[in-house]
């Protein structure tokens, strides 16, 4: 199976009828991570869809295979892709690369001055990201917009992220800001991850411990990132 199976496009409202399905799929690919996410409704899945802020890929037979819409906080100032979900049967054709980098040029086109954003323990994102010209960045260069903070309510590390003030917790920010032109700590951070995806995996676990910690603090953790990746 290989990407030119499938058809990635932006949602249009006939594809409601996919909206009960992508729903069910989050919930479960996310209880399979053993995370949380910000549940949604088919309606509110449906809507993302009637406005054209959501991309959906289908496989040639014409069966739902992904998924991923955009939400806008700090009066567009900020944009997320999120949902990025891919159909099991149809995962490790490189269609969850092709969804982010269709949803990511859709956001583009909707919002050219708005930074895109993203928190992520997943190594595959990350990647995806990255290529993308995302870059690590602390959580206070996120948005602050309370609704989207209510989001991580239904994660099962919500306490950790309590604890730290919001300004840490297991999960990696990352950003692409359009007024940074040349994004060549985007590659570089690209190229280190598609060289050294053990040392990721290992970052993390310490990470992990790290965040537990009850006075451990972001440059504690940059600086773990920094000795590990430059190394």
């Amino acid at each position: 199976m290989n990407i030119d199976e499938f058809i990635v496009q932006v949602a249009i409202p006939e594809h409601h009828v996919f909206a009960e399905e992508i729903v069910t799929e989050m919930a479960e690919s996310a209880k399979a991570r053993g995370t949380g996410i910000a549940r949604r409704s088919p309606e509110y899945i449906a809507g993302k869809m009637q406005e054209g802020k959501a991309v959906i890929a289908f496989h040639k037979d014409g069966s739902w295979a992904g998924f991923c819409y955009i939400e806008t906080w700090s009066h567009g100032q900020f944009v997320a892709n999120s949902g990025l979900i891919v159909s099991p049967k149809y995962r490790k054709a490189g269609l969850a690369h092709a969804i982010k980098e269709s949803i990511f040029k859709l956001s583009r086109t909707l919002y050219p001055k708005a930074k895109i954003f993203g928190l992520t323990t997943g190594l595959a994102v990350m990647k995806i990201n990255s290529d993308l010209g995302y870059e690590p960045v602390t959580y206070s260069e996120l948005t602050q917009d309370e609704d989207f903070w209510k989001g991580c309510q239904s994660c099962v590390n919500f306490d950790i992220l309590k604890s730290k003030d919001r300004k840490n917790c297991m999960c990696t920010a990352m950003l692409y800001d359009p007024a940074e032109k040349k994004h060549e700590a985007a590659k570089v951070f690209a190229e280190e991850l598609q060289k050294k995806p053990g040392l990721y995996e290992r970052f993390m676990r310490i990470k992990q411990r790290l965040v537990l910690k009850p006075k451990s603090g972001f440059k504690s953790i940059v600086l773990l990132f920094t000795v590990l990746f430059k190394s």
